[in-house]
């Protein structure tokens, strides 16, 4: 099996490529958290980082898991893998890799501080075997641990402690050190500037072990928070590559010379999280009505999807009942069924509940990290408001936004999930639905918890056999979706505009990685 694995990984690794050299310019809706790649679970951030750090295996453009810092890997005993690390990797400070900078950049990741720790749960140990061998040691069998691992990034021990940096920070919190605004890494792009909400600069490494796919020399990444200004530039040529692209442009893109839309299906699931505890964060009700299933429920049927697709997702979002995409292990076709859109329903349910008024909660949402995102909400309010409700819309930065929600600050939430990095229904389950407990439950609305929800995570957490998982999975997600633990939105699409110029795949976790870019000019 390990020999047919590395087969494929070598089959994908791209070629060599003669091309001439060019920069690319990028503009996104937002900047990064930061540089370090411990300190936040963002998807963009991270990916961001993964031009300049690498993980012991990483996914292809195709999203398969292939060698990358290690070149084999072996089980030992069931809980007990071996890495066997790369030869002669060179940092971009000029430090070879060895076992000791995979052993401290694990513990640093899984630390109980970072972030990123749900990340890699279950993490035991890491041993050194010698100086290019590692044993990672698991608490137990762990079928994901590779999935796991293409997001947990390689940092030099030596650089870390050189620079008081060998505890994680969280920039969720606004915690910032050294390795927010500095980077050394191994990966195919070295950091030359970074101006904070201005200005990212990356150069190749001419050093990397890797043989690249791409013919950058430089990229530019400028973080353009306003939509119509992302798209002005791009059709004047300033910008390359812009991503997200708004919807509502899509046409004016596809007609303009030199420029064209790169739409794909996504596996991100957008979701409103509820609030179950004991009391509503800013309600003009004693206690907290949302505990109440059948308050859930008129939620549910209050709101109507089909319009929102048709109005503002401009047709391109797929409706769904489920918390994950169908490309993720663990779906099934019957977690799609909605609750229907029934206004009358909704208020009926509403007063059974004894809240023939309504009542008054905070409808809290981002409105600059995903598709739409404040435009759903106000759409949502307005339909909540039809039917009794009393949302007080609440739309603010992504940081201020998740912040709260980390603090659990919300009562009616947007959140939007991919499964990153595991591609499997065990990263809802284990993040979004399990009671909160250690590495487990770090989104869970608070007040939510199902004990056989839990039973039935920690053994899919070990569980090998994969017939069993994938049967434990949907009994989970199941049970979850019949409690209204989250109200699923949409699966929204990926939406990205590029020059003609550019050449670049698309992958469905709607990440970009530009070591597989082509800019021909």
């Amino acid at each position: 099996m390990l020999r047919r694995l590395l087969l494929t990984a070598a089959i994908a690794l791209p070629m060599a490529v003669p091309a001439t050299a060019e920069t690319l310019k990028w503009a996104t809706a937002r900047d990064v958290y930061g540089l370090d790649p411990h300190a936040v679970t963002d998807s963009f951030t991270n990916i961001f980082t993964h031009h300049i750090y690498e993980p012991l295996v990483r996914y292809t453009a195709d999203l398969k898991i292939e060698p990358a810092l290690a070149t084999k890997w072996e089980v030992i005993e069931p809980n007990r893998i071996r890495f066997t690390l790369r030869e002669g990797v060179k940092f971009h400070g000029g430090e070879t890799l060895d076992a000791d900078d995979v052993i401290v950049s694990l513990t640093r990741a899984a630390d109980p501080k970072s972030p990123l720790r749900g990340n890699l749960p279950g993490l035991k140990s890491v041993e050194k075997v010698d100086d290019l061998t590692v044993d990672v040691v698991m608490q137990g069998p762990t079928p994901l641990l590779n999935n796991y691992l293409t997001n947990i990034f390689i940092l030099d021990s030596g650089w870390l402690e050189a620079n008081g940096a060998t505890a994680p920070i969280d920039a969720s919190k606004g915690e910032e050190g050294h390795t927010t605004n500095n980077a050394n890494g191994t990966g195919p792009f070295k950091l030359e500037s970074r101006r904070p909400d201005a200005l990212n600069v990356l150069v190749a490494n001419a050093d990397w072990w890797d043989t690249p796919a791409h013919n950058l020399t430089r990229i530019e990444h400028s973080p353009i928070a306003s939509a119509a200004t992302r798209v002005a530039a791009l059709l004047s040529g300033e910008i390359d590559l812009i991503e997200p692209a708004p919807l509502q442009d899509a046409a004016r893109i596809e007609a303009a010379d030199g420029v064209r839309m790169l739409e794909n299906p996504g596996l991100r699931s957008i979701m409103m999280g509820i609030n179950m505890g004991p009391e509503l964060v800013d309600g003009n009700v004693p206690g907290n009505p949302l505990a109440d299933l059948r308050v859930r429920q008129a939620l549910y049927h209050a709101i109507n999807m089909d319009l929102i697709r048709d109005r503002i997702m401009r047709g391109k979002s797929r409706v769904t009942g489920s918390l994950i995409a169908p490309e993720v292990k663990g779906y099934t076709e019957a977690m799609d069924e909605r609750l229907p859109y029934d206004l009358a329903k909704a208020k009926a349910l509403l007063s059974e509940a004894g809240y023939p008024n309504g009542f008054a909660f905070n409808l809290n949402c981002p409105n600059d990290r995903y598709v739409n995102d404040e435009a759903i909400c106000q759409a949502m309010a307005s339909m909540l408001t039809q039917a009794g409700f009393q949302p007080r819309l609440v739309t603010e930065p992504r940081q201020i936004h998740f912040q709260k929600v980390d603090e659990r600050k919300v009562d009616v939430f947007m959140l939007g999930w991919a499964t990153l990095p595991m591609l499997d229904g065990f990263s809802v389950l284990s993040a979004m639905l399990a009671s909160k407990e250690g590495s487990y439950g770090t989104f869970t609305p608070a007040g939510y918890s199902n004990a056989k929800v839990d039973e039935l995570t920690k053994a899919i957490a070990t569980e090998m056999d994969e017939d069993k998982r994938q049967a434990m999975m949907i009994e989970a997600l199941m049970l979850a979706k019949d409690d209204i633990a989250w109200l699923p939105v949409h699966q929204q699409p990926l939406s990205w505009a590029a020059r003609d110029s550019v050449d670049l795949p698309q992958a469905a976790d709607d990440l970009v990685r530009l070591w597989y870019a082509q800019v021909k000019r």
